[in-house]
């Protein structure tokens, strides 16, 4: 079996792409790199035949759990890193994340810290980013991230795990396919970690950052502020650790952190 791939996840025509592909290539633990695609088109193949990428499209269902979907279902390595087009990865970053799971075998999922990137300038300090590390606290000792607990801290104040940092443990989650279910769109990554949170095995929190997640005019994250469903979508998510008056109140104050989504 293989032990680890990147399943790059493309759409239409990003101009981000190729920088995405260049810091894979250029990963010190190399692994093998694969991309899925609903919107196959001349650009991608073009790329993909340049970095000798092997391409495959989605004919099935589309949108973000979809996309998602058919990416993870591309690749049976026993690790698995959903690479999405715009953001870029430090070239330490499958050695670190391939480490972390080698000492905790029957671990869910492995992430790391991240910056963000903004118009060209990295930010490592924002105030989100901030935030997240300290929700992310319960989770730096790896030998109690199996605790449900721990798990959920990370979660039950607004979603501190950044998804495209992400690898996925192929055998851990079997029972959780598909993984990415339809019916969000802003926080489809949010619903996955809550729903697997209660099942055995850790959360792995790499606090080193080890990728860039892009945030721009075009991205889907900041399309999805556009059309105010975030909100929406966080009330629901907060239903699920907490009750109702609690779940309002949070979706106020985690709704002002969207304006750094602003650009």
């Amino acid at each position: 079996m293989i032990k680890h791939e990147f399943v790059i996840c493309a759409y239409k025509e990003s101009k981000y792409l190729e920088d995405c592909i260049i810091s894979l290539k250029k990963q010190k633990k190399k692994s093998n790199i694969k991309l899925a695609t609903s919107t196959p088109n001349n650009y991608i193949e073009n790329l993909c035949n340049k970095y000798q990428i092997e391409m495959f499209v989605n004919k099935g269902e589309k949108g973000i759990a979809g996309d998602w979907n058919f990416a993870y279902s591309c690749s049976d390595a026993q690790y698995i890193t959903i690479a999405h087009q715009d953001d870029i990865y430090r070239e330490n970053y499958s050695t670190e994340i391939i480490n972390t799971f080698d000492k905790y075998p029957h671990a869910l999922i492995a992430f790391s810290d991240y910056s963000e990137l903004i118009n060209g300038n990295f930010s490592d300090n924002g105030f989100n980013l901030k935030l997240k590390r300290i929700m992310l606290k319960n989770l730096r000792n790896h030998d109690k991230a199996y605790r449900i607990k721990n798990k959920r801290s990370a979660i039950r104040l607004g979603n501190a795990i950044c998804c495209p940092s992400v690898t996925y443990s192929k055998e851990a989650l079997c029972d959780y396919e598909p993984l990415f279910k339809t019916g969000f769109r802003s926080n489809v990554d949010w619903e996955t970690w809550e729903r697997i949170s209660r099942a055995e095995g850790e959360f792995l929190y790499c606090n080193e950052i080890l990728m860039a997640h892009r945030i721009h005019e075009e991205s889907e994250t900041s399309a999805v502020i556009g059309d105010n469903l975030r909100s929406k979508e966080d009330y629901e998510m907060f239903l699920k650790f907490w009750n109702r008056p609690v779940a309002k109140v949070l979706t106020k104050i985690y709704s002002l952190s969207e304006k750094e989504n602003n650009v």
